[in-house]
């Protein structure tokens, strides 16, 4: 059996997704990075390996996220892709007239606009989270309850409270005070769902026309208190596709069979193997010009094998 790999590695979760020659899903990983993106990037290689015949032949990898420079680097991808590319060409794959994407993952949430098949606009958070999954986790932890019954428990909810949402800060304070004034649990998650839209639509929605078909991917579409928020605040129907928490690795593979189709060249993946290496990061300031830039450099037993960070490409393509 043929395959493509794609990797999605992020600051919460990094994905793994497997197709074969005809783009079906065969195999798939959603793991908590846990601030170590080497070590979860390694398990992931390690278990998607389990999870695929023993006489596989991966014939294209392609890593996306914010850490897919260093995943690019460790497995040997053939392509690197933004999360925007991904996500829209992984909505599209299983919504093809899909024309707005949201995507809320733990820390960044994006919307992407899509006409005749092709992202053509898209904007993302800022440095704030209290639009993403990390400002449920944060409240669900403050009230005691498993985040996985978060979207259950905000759908019995008969009279959702308003919370101030547009700061975690702020809406623990709002929250506390609803609980100290006798609201049920269930009104204050349904409460905190529509805070999190409210906040996603009017900062990173905002000057975007959202038309449907909306589809809706990333972690928190797992939670469906957030889904019924965006309905009733989008006036719409809003379309959670398969494995919505995998469809940027997934958009990843899908341009990885597209790329080794197109040039016709051997895959760069260096084997399952890699789960095993010694790897080592190190950074340092680039002084060549006024930016300033974070080169990153990542080693393999010892030897320099990739550099990013630059604003310009000066680092990777000096001589290692």
């Amino acid at each position: 059996m043929k395959a493509y790999i794609g990797i999605d590695v992020g600051s919460v979760t990094t994905k793994f997704a497997a197709l074969n020659r005809d783009d079906e899903l065969i195999a798939h990983l959603y793991l908590r990075t846990q601030g170590k993106p080497i070590t979860m990037i390694q398990e992931g290689l390690k278990e998607i390996a389990a999870k695929l015949p023993h006489d596989i032949e991966v014939k294209g990898v392609g890593t996306t996220g914010s850490a897919r420079y260093l995943a690019g680097a460790i497995v040997g991808a053939d392509v690197v892709k933004n999360e925007i590319t991904t996500q829209a060409i992984g909505a599209l794959h299983y919504v093809p007239d899909a024309r707005t994407v949201i995507e809320i993952g733990g820390q960044d949430s994006k919307v992407i606009t899509i006409h005749d098949g092709i992202a053509v606009d898209f904007a993302m958070n800022t440095v704030c989270a209290a639009g993403t999954g990390s400002f449920l986790d944060h409240q669900a932890l403050r009230l005691n309850i498993d985040i996985e019954d978060f979207g259950q428990r905000a759908l019995e909810s008969r009279n959702p409270v308003r919370i101030a949402g547009r700061c975690t800060v702020f809406a623990e304070s709002d929250m506390i005070h609803k609980q100290q004034m006798g609201h049920s649990t269930e009104d204050i998650l349904y409460g905190l769902c529509e805070a999190l839209v409210r906040n996603y639509l009017n900062n990173v929605c905002l000057g975007k026309e959202i038309l449907p078909p909306v589809v809706f991917q990333g972690g928190v579409a797992f939670n469906s208190g957030i889904v019924k928020a965006l309905e009733e605040n989008l006036k719409t129907e809003v379309i959670v596709p398969p494995h919505h928490e995998v469809t940027g690795a997934i958009g990843a593979a899908l341009i990885a069979h597209e790329e080794m189709s197109l040039n016709g060249n051997g895959t760069k993946f260096k084997g399952f193997e890699m789960g095993e290496v010694d790897y080592r990061t190190s950074s340092f300031e680039c002084k060549a010009c006024p930016g300033r830039c974070e080169i990153v450099q990542i080693f393999q037993d010892g030897k320099l094998i990739a550099r990013w960070g630059g604003r310009c490409d000066l680092w990777e393509r000096t001589k290692q």
